[in-house]
């Protein structure tokens, strides 16, 4: 089941475009959604878990219109926004059993096989009778994904997971997203360049509203091989080398700036090539956009 969409517009009541003329085609599997504060990364994701109208265009998930029919597609959405808000002295266990509800599981057996199925699932089940609010971030990262998959989604939505995540619970939350993205689409909406680089099949990068990029990460990684120099330098000599160069991207490094460079030869003295990397891609699309 393929997520078509053609020539989104929304434009809200302050003038701010969000979505300008985005065309985008997604298949099954987990795919990355890039872009920095502002690209338009949140309101695309909110008119396809249907909490927004757009001013034009079309959105088909298979053959169920988005725009036209949001309450179909609610029947087969899972969403996990950036902040999964719980209620604050509900077990992880009386949480899924409540949303199963909402989404229409009326029988209270197949209710409690589902909750412990979905517990198990994310590996939570030893912890299904204590609150939620007391859980760390990692999991209730995971009890989001637990309430994302009730009702065999077709599409799921994941606003920015793993921000604020310990690289352990990073690695937990990755390994259970790989584990649910086989037969449905998943959307992986981050800033965070390495989640997308290890976890998704494909790819795209967004900024003002527009695709900027779109494949699968290894091929647009590829597209600057022999084209990314580096070179550590002095902070003084930033803003020159920014005005005299194509600097992509610049990290600091036992205290000096290490930039980025775009080239299709050896910028100057001092330059050593270096393999490109999606962050290479990301700041190269960005800067340029």
């Amino acid at each position: 089941m393929n997520l078509i969409l053609n020539n989104l517009n929304k434009t809200y009541a302050n003038g701010v475009k969000a979505l300008d003329n985005l065309s985008l085609e997604i298949s099954s599997g987990m795919f990355g959604l890039l872009g920095p504060n502002g690209a338009g990364k949140s309101s695309l994701m909110r008119t396809l878990s249907t909490l927004q109208e757009v001013d034009s265009g079309s959105a088909f998930l298979g053959e169920i219109d988005i725009i036209k029919n949001p309450i179909a597609l609610r029947k087969v959405l899972g969403y996990l926004p950036q902040e999964f808000g719980v209620y604050p002295k509900i077990t992880a266990r009386q949480l899924l059993d409540h949303i199963a509800i909402l989404k229409g599981v009326s029988a209270k057996k197949e209710r409690k096989e589902l909750v412990n199925y979905l517990l198990q699932k994310v590996n939570l089940y030893d912890k299904r009778n204590k609150e939620v609010k007391g859980f760390s971030g990692g999991m209730k990262q995971r009890i989001g994904i637990a309430q994302a998959l009730i009702g065999n989604p077709k599409l799921i939505i994941v606003d920015e997971p793993t921000a604020g995540l310990d690289p352990g619970e990073r690695n937990r939350f990755h390994n259970l997203l790989a584990k649910v993205a086989n037969d449905v689409v998943v959307i992986l909406s981050t800033h965070i360049v390495e989640d997308v680089r290890e976890l998704c099949q494909n790819m795209a990068i967004m900024n003002h509203g527009q695709i900027i990029c779109h494949g699968k990460p290894q091929q647009v990684i590829d597209e600057l091989h022999n084209k990314v120099w580096e070179k550590l330098i002095h902070h003084h000599e930033l803003e020159s080398y920014h005005n005299t160069h194509t600097v992509i991207s610049n990290k600091m490094v036992g205290g000096k700036p290490l930039i980025h460079v775009l080239s299709d030869e050896k910028p100057s003295e001092g330059f050593q090539q270096v393999s490109p990397t999606l962050e290479d891609v990301f700041f190269s699309k960005i800067n340029n956009n």
